[in-house]
Order: C-alpha cells, then sequence, then structure tokens
C-alpha cells in the first residue's frame, strides 16, 4: 500500500441535499420534456418499469431529453446549474468532510450516478478531480440517447473507481468512500474507511484524526 490516500465522494444525497438530475433535466426540458422523453419509447419504459431496471429507466429519461441536443447548449447549461447546486445544494457537514481531506493532501473525487455535464464543472469548482460519474454519448456536437458506459451506480461505481485508480497510478491507494444509498453499497465496500452520510451529520474531522 502506498502513501497516497483518496477520497471518493456520492454526490445525490452525500454532497448534495437532495437529487440533481430531476432539476437538470427540468432546465433542459421542462416537466413536459420530462414526460415526452418517456413517452417516446412506451414499450421500453414498461419493460424496464415491470424489471424495476434502473438503469434503462435512466437511459430513456436521460438521452430522452439530451438526444439531438448540442453538447455546447448542454454543457453551458450544465456550468449554470453547477453554480446553482454550490449556492443551493451542498451539505455543509459533508464540504467540511471534503476540506479536511483536501488540506490533508488527499485527492478527492466524485463517483456518481449524476451527469457530467454539472458535475465536471462543480467538482472544478470544489477543487476535485474531473468526476467518474454517467455521461451520455455525443456524436459529433450533438448528443445521442445512450449512455457512454451505463449508468454509474452501484457495480459500476466500484469497477469505474477501480479503473480510475490505475489510470491515475493509485492503484495501492488507501481509499475513503462517502455514500448515503443502496447504489453506493460495492462503492463503500471496496474502501478502507467507508462512511455512511444518511441520516447523520458528518464530523469535520474523522475521530481517529481527532487529537
Amino acid at each position: 500500500m502506498s502513501d497516497e490516500v483518496v477520497a471518493a465522494f456520492d454526490v445525490d444525497g452525500t454532497i448534495t441535499e437532495r437529487d440533481c438530475v430531476r432539476p437538470f433535466l427540468e432546465r433542459l426540458a421542462g416537466r413536459r420534456g420530462l414526460v415526452f422523453a418517456i413517452a417516446r419509447r412506451p414499450i421500453d419504459t414498461t419493460v424496464a418499469g415491470a424489471r424495476r431496471d434502473r438503469d434503462a429507466l435512466k437511459e430513456i429519461v436521460v438521452g430522452g431529453v439530451l438526444r439531438d441536443r448540442r453538447v455546447a447548449e448542454v454543457e453551458a447549461e450544465g456550468r449554470s446549474f453547477a453554480s446553482y447546486v454550490q449556492t443551493r445544494f451542498l451539505r455543509p457537514d459533508v464540504m467540511d468532510r471534503l476540506r479536511w481531506h483536501q488540506r490533508m493532501g488527499h485527492r478527492t473525487v466524485m463517483v456518481s450516478a449524476s451527469l457530467r455535464p454539472y458535475l465536471e464543472p462543480l467538482a472544478a469548482a470544489l477543487g476535485m478531480a474531473p468526476p467518474v460519474c454517467t455521461d451520455v454519448v455525443h456524436d459529433g456536437d450533438r448528443y445521442t440517447h445512450r449512455l457512454d458506459g451505463g449508468n454509474c451506480r452501484g457495480p459500476e461505481k466500484a469497477a469505474r473507481l477501480r479503473a480510475w485508480l490505475d489510470a491515475n497510478g493509485l492503484g495501492g491507494a488507501t481509499v475513503w468512500a462517502y455514500g448515503d444509498s443502496s447504489g453506493d453499497r460495492e462503492l463503500l465496500a471496496m474502501a478502507h474507511h467507508p462512511v455512511w452520510v444518511a441520516g447523520t451529520t458528518v464530523q469535520p474531522v474523522p475521530a481517529e484524526f481527532v487529537s
């Protein structure tokens, strides 16, 4: 094991107090646009709902909203939404813990099923590495309806974080992980220091580091 330390944070419900995906999509398409994204693929939606396939439903809704939109348009809206999230949605307790990790010189990264167009500028604003997260495939300057590599949730979170660690020469790093839902289970399981943040106030400094 190396001396490197990485702190990996889920976003929705962990870094933020609420879900970010739906309000971002509503900014782009409005509530009617969300309904239309589902209605345009009724058979796929019915099958995914019957199977309780959250990842397939995510692709139907997100892909339905982003499909054929210009990448530049979505990214501009993402920057605006990231600023909104930073002022309205962030959890103060988790922000204090994030800053502690950064003061300690730890690498910090978001690992999230939320969407790259707003997570990338949000991560930059918070001094974090580019996010490991859900994205949508684009063809030239426009988005398609397909998720790029699937939804970054559950086992996919752990797999992508491992790939990120290896790609950055951090395969031997000590890993802290923060999450709040069943979609974070595998992420927390792979960490040396898993931290469950739902229904609790995260202390600014871990107890074992308080002198």
